[in-house]
Parts: structure tokens; sequence; C-alpha cells
């Protein structure tokens, strides 16, 4: 996916506003306040032009809209494009939890995409190791841990469901080697 460059005031606006936070402004500094009251601190440092300058970028890129309530305070929300934005900044952050003690249990996900989306098929590929996973063939990756949620979301992310399928495997001919490769998560 191929998105405008955000600027970091941009990226949580977006971010807040897939929080459901229902972002608020006005001319009014009593009402910016009671807006920004519940915002972290961090935003108290922002200023105000800079702030209206992202809003008014985000804006021009179809990512929000807005409507003007009744009392002059103006009501930012999301569009589809800025929710497709918001989710790409969740994958960045998706990672697998490791567990106190393995269950001796590897999750493989395998998958047979068609080479007409052969660009989402290299990005689950970047996306399954970057979670830590081992490419056990081209189109077959392990993880010792559960993860099927995570992979979910990737799939449903990407369009891939009718391609992708998730496995738990209690044995493989090659544990010892899967054991050594996963040495410092499984310890």
């Amino acid at each position: 996916m191929h998105y405008e460059k955000l600027g970091p005031i941009q990226k949580k606006i977006v971010i807040l506003l897939a929080g459901g936070l229902s972002l608020g402004l006005s001319y009014s500094p009593g009402q910016r306040s009671k807006v920004f009251r519940d915002i972290s601190e961090e935003w108290e440092k922002v200023n105000s032009g800079v702030l209206r300058r992202a809003i008014a970028g985000l804006y021009k890129n179809r990512m929000i809209n807005q409507k003007e309530e009744s009392d002059g305070t103006i009501k930012i929300f999301l569009l589809e494009k800025g929710k497709k934005r918001a989710l790409e900044y969740k994958l960045d952050e998706i990672k697998i939890k490791p567990l106190k003690y393995w269950d001796k249990k590897w999750r493989m996900v395998i998958f047979d995409i068609p080479h007409f989306k052969k660009k989402a098929r290299d990005i689950l590929r970047y996306r399954l190791k970057r979670l830590g996973f081992y490419q056990y063939q081209k189109s077959v990756f392990v993880h010792p841990f559960s993860c099927s949620e995570e992979i979910d979301f990737l799939i449903e992310f990407y369009g891939l469901r009718p391609y992708v399928r998730q496995l738990e495997i209690s044995k493989m001919d090659n544990d010892l080697h899967l054991q050594q490769v996963f040495k410092k998560l499984l310890e």
C-alpha cells in the first residue's frame, strides 16, 4: 500500500481518531482546552497553528472529515482512507508475546497466494519475518508461540483469507533444528 507520508502530529491525530477520540476544535480557548484535557500532556505542547495545518493536510488527503456542531465546535472523524492508515500504524506495533513456558507446539503459516496478489504476498512474508517467524520454505513460516490473532489480523488487513492457512503442530521431524533457531525465545 502506498500512502502519503504523514508528519508525527498527523500520525498522532489519526491514531487518536482511530482510538475513538472525538477530536473537536474551536476558536474558543475554553472549548479547545476542554477537548485537550482528555488528551495526553504531549498534546499540550503542540502549537495550535501547527495542529491546524496538520489537520488541514489530513483533510486535503481525504483521511478525515469534519462537522460543525451547533456550539461552534468542529468534530473531526476518520474516513475510510484514514482508518486504513491507522490500521497500518497498528501493524507496526504487532508483536507475538513469548510464553513463560513453551507448550512444545509449532505454529505454522502456509500460503499459496496467486501472482496477481504478488505485492500482498511479499508484504505478508515481510510481516511474518518481522514478527520473528522462521521461513521454513518459501511459503511456509514457523513460530513457537501462539499467534493466531496476529495472523488473522494480517490476512484480513491484506485480504488474503482464501490463500492462507494456520496450523498448530505438536511434532515435526526436525524439532531439534527449530529449537536451535528459536533457542533464545525458548530459554
